[in-house]
């Protein structure tokens, strides 16, 4: 399959790329902004399928112009491009559900996570208001030397032992996004292992002894999500269903 992909060269795309590849897909990559219509429509033509991966994350002050803007951008110039698969998260979901999140909750992202989850519920209106895709809303990736499981304890210092985090390998991701591909499906998955990780787990996986937790209360469902559509559709199994399956197997 031919695939155009988008932020090839960020923490998911980095790793996602060479697993296309290996899928033995030939993807060619933006080296340019979204916002330079030239290269995509270039980048465009004549493929069989898209994977958007760029994201203003951490640093941007653009986060509207690459979220949502370039995002719609890309979905209206690939109107044509038989499949698109929208990279997620699953901050765009509200807090207090109560339960874990399913693809059919309204987005509300919570305020206090700032621009990114914001622009990325926007951004993914703008793709499905503009034409069919898969739009997955993945967990807290980690893996493969990222340093996201360091960073985790940014946050998670402060929460109790037993709260937990959401958490899916860039292996599964690079597996759920071939599924998509292999089985033209449409509509909002959830990507996410089988177990997620509590703060106790996450220091004991830096190699920390646990903080001392300083927010009492907390949502004991927030930011987890249920994978049981994805798994019924697509057939998806995590190959590391939790953090501490992927630390015995030495792939963190």
């Amino acid at each position: 399959m031919k695939i155009a992909m988008t932020g090839s060269t960020g923490r998911v795309g980095s790793r996602l790329l060479p697993r296309l590849r290996d899928q033995g897909h030939d993807v060619r990559t933006l080296t340019t902004r979204l916002a330079d219509t030239a290269a995509v429509k270039e980048l465009l033509d004549g493929v069989d399928a898209v994977v958007h991966a760029a994201a203003a994350l951490r640093t941007s002050t653009d986060f509207e112009g690459v979220n949502v803007h370039g995002t719609r951008t890309l979905a209206e110039l690939s109107a044509k491009v038989p499949q698109f698969v929208h990279i997620s998260t699953n901050l765009v979901y509200p807090n207090g559900l109560g339960r874990p999140a399913v693809e059919t909750d309204p987005t509300g992202p919570d305020p206090a996570f700032g621009d990114y989850p914001r622009t990325k519920a926007l951004g993914e209106q703008a793709v499905l208001d503009t034409r069919a895709a898969a739009v997955l809303r993945l967990a807290f990736v980690y893996g493969d030397d990222d340093p996201h499981l360091e960073e985790s304890l940014r946050w998670a210092s402060t929460w109790p032992a037993h709260q937990r985090l959401h958490m899916v390998h860039h292996v599964d991701v690079a597996q759920a996004i071939e599924k998509v591909l292999g089985a033209g499906a449409e509509g909002i998955f959830n990507i996410a292992d089988d177990s997620p990780v509590t703060a106790l787990e996450l220091h004991l996986l830096n190699g920390l002894p646990p903080g001392e937790a300083v927010q009492q209360d907390f949502d004991p469902w927030n930011g987890i999500v249920s994978t049981e559509h994805v798994q019924r559709e697509l057939g998806f199994r995590p190959r590391y269903p939790s953090a501490l399956s992927a630390s015995v197997a030495g792939v963190l």
